[in-house]
């Protein structure tokens, strides 16, 4: 079936109280997405956010991020009070300011926690049942809120290497906290279920992202290290990047540790299908981030500072593939297979069935035609104008010089290279291709620059996953707009 969707990133909704949330805002963009016949909202990762504020940098890969529970619920249920709300001078700013959100949000949290755990009690117990994952993750919360945030690998060793009875001690001792934090969870999972169900009636699936790798102050690594590439005292081996390029000489460290791929591979990559397994539930279809990742890695040695010095090893490759396969035979999953790619892994990718992705930024090199270009594609793929670690369409636009946008105006039969025309026109392009599903980036249909570009990649700053849509931006008359074009193109969802 062909299809089209958006993507935009909970937090940019223009929610009130300086962040996107799960509240009204969010309803109100699924509207939209009905209106302009849009079938797919596809997001980023949810999870607690942790360096550089990047949702790729979760410290936990089953938690959601508390700063998306939105607090104009929490007051409808009478877990905060109005006034509680208006004694904030919320900074309604075009970009998330994230510092802020954390002086602030916690302490209105706690206040809702202390109204409503009585009153909650036996849903909590439902939900840390169903749940289990939730204890470790409040115990590690708690332990590091008590350490003014520092990662576990400063923690004191016997917690740190989570020796026998030193887990029951120390959640003992911040029983409380863990109670806080598990309400917490409790709040976002109430709330996401409820938008989960609206956006059915609304026949609006979600596409949600699930980073290969996790990083190293995270629970995930925490509680299972010996899955990871860490030796005696927990301390990683070799670490993920990727190798230079023409983009980069150095390359990019990133610093996550490694799996062990071999271990997991011994009881059928379990904790990879407990992942999978509890992405299904909040996602109709799984992004997989870095997938060639899984044919072969860059692993560099730790201690490094630059991913020069990295090497490639082999993955899990079809072993892991043929296991999700096995144990989820209807997984919908997208293969982010960008980056370098080398004939194994395109032959990965493709003996998977899982849909690659297309990106008309990469498309247009006038002197070496792409195999990113619309006529090159393939039905089973993913069209993209660009992902949130791109340009914006018009901030990409104004990059290019005069050769590459004769040559895109060529390619699209335009009589001009004006950048709404270009862009337009581009946009028409990935709608009418083959590909079975057309996704973009909202600010692109909102002819935004460099001012909403969501992620640069390799920088660590404060510009990063701020932007914020405005409050007025989705109107009556983009919505048709969008909704002709994707009828046109016989991608409309209803």
């Amino acid at each position: 079936m062909r299809s089209a969707g958006i993507l935009m990133h909970i937090t940019s909704l223009p929610s009130p109280c300086g962040i996107g949330t799960l509240g009204k805002a969010a309803y109100d963009f699924a509207d939209f997405l009905h209106e302009a016949g849009q079938h797919y909202w596809q997001i980023l990762p949810i999870g607690p956010t942790g360096f550089g504020n990047s949702p790729y940098q979760s410290v936990s890969t089953h938690a959601g991020n508390p700063y998306l529970i939105d607090l104009d619920l929490l007051v409808g249920e009478g877990l905060l009070t109005a006034d509680e709300l208006k004694e904030i001078d919320w900074l309604e700013t075009p970009q998330v300011d994230y510092d802020f959100q954390y002086s602030v949000r916690f302490d209105l949290l706690h206040k809702a926690f202390l109204r409503g755990q009585d009153r909650f009690a036996e849903e909590i117990r439902t939900f840390r049942r169903e749940n289990p994952w939730v204890d470790h993750y409040a115990l590690y919360m708690a332990i590091k809120r008590a350490r003014n945030m520092d990662s576990w690998e400063k923690w004191p060793r016997e917690i740190r290497l989570r020796q026998p009875g030193a887990v029951e001690t120390y959640a003992t001792v911040y029983a409380e906290d863990m109670n806080f934090f598990i309400f917490q969870q409790f709040l976002f999972f109430r709330q996401w279920n409820a938008l989960r169900s609206y956006l059915r009636q609304k026949n609006i699936e979600l596409i949600g992202d699930l980073p290969i790798y996790v990083p190293y102050d995270s629970c995930d690594v925490w509680v299972n290290s010996d899955l990871f590439q860490l030796d005696e005292n927990g301390t990683p081996t070799a670490v993920a990047g990727c190798p230079p390029d023409a983009f980069s000489v150095d390359g990019q460290l990133w610093g996550n540790p490694l799996y062990d791929w071999e271990k997991m591979q011994k009881d059928d990559f379990s904790w990879w299908r407990e992942r999978i397994i509890a992405a299904s539930k909040l996602f109709d279809v799984i992004r997989i981030d870095h997938f060639r990742g899984l044919e072969s890695y860059w692993s560099v040695p730790y201690g490094e500072t630059t991913a020069r010095n990295g090497a490639w090893v082999k993955g899990p490759d079809h072993a892991f593939i043929d296991c999700l396969k096995r144990h989820f035979p209807d997984l919908r999953l997208i293969a982010e297979d960008l980056g370098f790619l080398t004939p194994e892994v395109i032959q990965l990718q493709k003996d998977s069935g899982f849909p690659g992705m297309k990106i008309l930024e990469f498309a247009f090199d006038p002197y070496t035609p792409s195999s990113y270009l619309p006529h090159r594609y393939e039905r089973n793929c993913i069209c993209y104008t660009g992902t949130h670690d791109n340009e914006t369409l018009h901030q990409w636009l104004r990059g290019c010089n005069d050769v590459t946008l004769a040559y895109i105006a060529d390619y699209l039969g335009l009589p001009n290279t004006s950048e709404e025309a270009l862009a337009c026109g581009l946009i028409c392009a990935g709608m009418r291709s083959v590909a079975d599903t057309f996704i973009a980036q909202m600010q692109d249909y909102l002819a935004l620059g460099a001012e909403a570009r969501m992620n640069a990649p390799g920088i660590v700053g404060p510009e990063n996953w701020a932007w914020r849509m405005e409050k007025n931006a989705l109107t009556p008359e983009l919505a048709q707009k969008l909704r002709n074009m994707t009828k046109r193109y016989e991608r409309t969802a209803s």
